[in-house]
Order: structure tokens, then sequence, then C-alpha cells
């Protein structure tokens, strides 16, 4: 693993040496500076050029937003990890920040003791700079030079990845095969589970899908209190259909998508021949509250469970163990492709399951939910 080279910028002296001792503690990081502004944020890293910089969004002289419009075209510009504060305008400020191009953020701790704020830190920092060290040594691979000539090869068909229908598992009955091959055309709901990058793949999907798609689309992003609220917000100004935080005890409505909302989980359940949405306090599924997995899984038990699955940009496997129960109903899986994945985690996992029918990149998804909602694309 390549040493990650990290900048740690915030006005907090405290957090500045919290979050500066618990990098320094994980594997393969060096902490090259920390700074107290805007202004030496955007001096260091010209100087330093670090390869991350860690960003309190609400900093003297120059604010995170300020830092990023100034780092932006930069050359060997640091990945960006927004260090936001648990409130609704740290939210709103952190979906602005993913938008323009940030990698992820993690939230600062409110309350606890300082060695519980310490370990909080950690559980959070540790996967993302795991992710990132990653990114970098894929970057310097690429970057090497080859022993010999590079032959091209002729990129086959975005769906040519998967399969449409993969050959039958010794597992799969006569009955599962059948199901999905009578459904599978005909979805009555899309459901989206993404992870770290997802404000940013979200505002390219959802945009380009039509007021009149015909179904409702349920998101689970994984994402703490009062974030989705802002990137509901963020969302439904930019697209046809309606975006909004979903709410205890609505019906689905086909003109709508439904974010989970931050911090509590979200399922579909059946009352009274109608389906209408739950959100409950029930634990945490893969360390993730709201869990991709906790409501596909819901799904699966709701009659007729016809759905989409799309499974986008995260780290870890939330969200496989859902697909392979909605696959016994003809659910049709749609996984992002590596190279456009922010961290490709969550859609790997679900391709080496075998749980996927197709992987397309990021931009070709929309148009894949639309013909198959549509029934024009089986």
């Amino acid at each position: 693993m390549p040493i990650l080279r990290v900048l740690v910028a915030d006005d907090s002296v405290v957090f500045r040496r919290v979050l500066s001792d618990v990098l320094a503690s994980l594997p393969g990081v060096e902490v090259v500076g920390a700074v107290a502004n805007g202004r030496l944020a955007v001096r260091r890293v010209e100087e330093l050029k670090p390869d991350v910089l860690t960003l309190d969004m609400e900093m003297p002289e120059l604010d995170g937003m300020g830092v990023l419009d100034a780092l932006k075209g930069t050359e060997a510009a640091p990945a960006i990890l927004v260090v936001s504060a648990l409130t609704r305008k740290g939210g709103h400020l952190t979906m602005r920040a993913l938008e323009r191009g940030a990698f992820d953020f993690i939230t600062k701790p409110d309350g606890g003791t300082a060695e519980a704020s310490r370990e909080s830190i950690k559980k959070e920092l540790a996967p993302r700079v795991r992710a990132l060290a990653h990114k970098l040594e894929i970057r310097n691979i690429l970057r090497r030079p080859s022993a010999g000539p590079l032959v091209p090869q002729s990129r086959p068909p975005a769906e040519a990845a998967v399969p449409a229908l993969p050959p039958p598992r010794p597992s799969d009955d006569i009955s599962v095969r059948m199901n999905r091959i009578a459904h599978a055309s005909k979805p009555d709901l899309v459901l989206i589970g993404v992870s770290t990058g997802g404000p940013q793949a979200l505002a390219r999907v959802l945009p380009a899908l039509p007021v009149n798609l015909g179904v409702p689309v349920l998101v689970v992003q994984h994402m703490p209190p009062l974030f989705t609220q802002s990137l509901a917000e963020s969302l439904a100004s930019r697209c046809a259909l309606q975006v909004k935080e979903a709410a205890d005890g609505e019906g689905l409505d086909s003109r709508t998508v439904y974010i989970a909302p931050g911090g509590r989980q979200m399922r579909v359940a059946a009352t009274g021949g109608s389906r209408v949405i739950q959100v409950t306090d029930d634990p945490p599924e893969n360390n993730c509250r709201p869990a991709v997995d906790y409501l596909f899984r819901s799904v699966s038990h709701v009659a007729p469970p016809r759905a989409m699955a799309v499974i986008l940009t995260g780290m870890g496997s939330d969200g496989t163990l859902g697909i392979r129960l909605l696959r016994r109903h003809g659910c049709f899986v749609v996984a992002q492709d590596e190279a456009s994945c922010v961290v490709y985690g969550m859609p790997k996992a679900a391709v080496d399951a075998g749980v996927v029918d197709v992987v397309l990149p990021l931009d070709a998804i929309a148009g894949r939910i639309v013909a198959h909602v549509k029934g024009t694309q089986g």
C-alpha cells in the first residue's frame, strides 16, 4: 500500500490535533501538515501536494466552498474528505461539497468522552483511507511505463459485461428461474442502493428519469440524520420526479423518489392491499442505518414482489444479500461499472456474488431503468 499523504484543515485547534493523531495512527498514512483556515489550506496544497485534504467547511478567511473553488482544475488536486458538523447547516454544506467533487465526508462527534470521540473518528476514517489508498495505488500503476506497447482492445458493449440472464446456479430450481424469466421485463418498483460517491451518482441518474416513469423509486444512501433532507432538496431541484425524504406510513406514488431518512431504516410493507413505507429505528445492518439490505429484503417479502434493483458506487457489500432474495421473485439487477464508480465496493460484491444481470457505466443506467420499466428492453 502506498503512503497516503494527508493535509488537515480545521479551525479548531483541538479537533485539528485529534484528527491529525487519529490519521497518523492509521497504517500507510503520513500527516504532512495541519492548518487553521482555508487560505493556508490552498497554499499548503500547492507547496506540499498531499494526496488527501481533510476539509472543515466552516473556517475563517476562506471557507470550505472557497477552498474547493480555488483547487478546482489545479494540477494533482488532492482528494477532498469533508469533515462536517452533524447539523442541518453542516448537511447542506456537505451536499454542496459532494456535488462539486469531494470524495466523501465524515461527521464530527457530537458529545461523549474524548476517547469515545477518537474511536468514532477512527471508525469513520479507516475505511475511507483504505479506499483512497486503493485508488492511489491504481493510479500509480496506470502511470508506470509499460514494458511494451499496449495493444488496443476493442471495448465490448457495456451490457455484454454480464449476461442478461446468467446461467442457472445449482441452487436455482425451475420455479425460481421461470419466475425470473416471466417477470423480469415489468418491475413495479425501482430500488437503488448507494454509498460513497452517491450524491454525485444520484445527481446524474435521477434527473434523467422522466416524470411518467410509472413506478416509485426508493433510494438508500448511507448518510447520518439531517443530511438526507439536504440531499433530497438538492435532487428535487433538478429532477422531473418529486424527490423527498421518506415518511413513516406514506403510500407509494409512481411520480416520487423516496430517500431513506438518515440514521433510520426504511422498508416497504403491505397494509390493506396497498404498499406503504415504514421508517423504523431497527438496528444497523452491515454497520449501516439506513441499510440497503434492510430495504431490499422487505420488498422481497411484499406481494407482488417484482422490482428492479440498482446498486451504485460505495464501500462494503451492503445490498448483496437483499438482492439474492429479490432475484427469487424476478428482480432484474443493474450494477455500476468499476470505471465510473468513486469506490467499486458494493457493485463489486454483487457482481462477484453472481447476482447481477447487467453492468453499466453510470451515464447508461437511467436509460436502462426507463427501458426496463417501460418493457422496451427485457
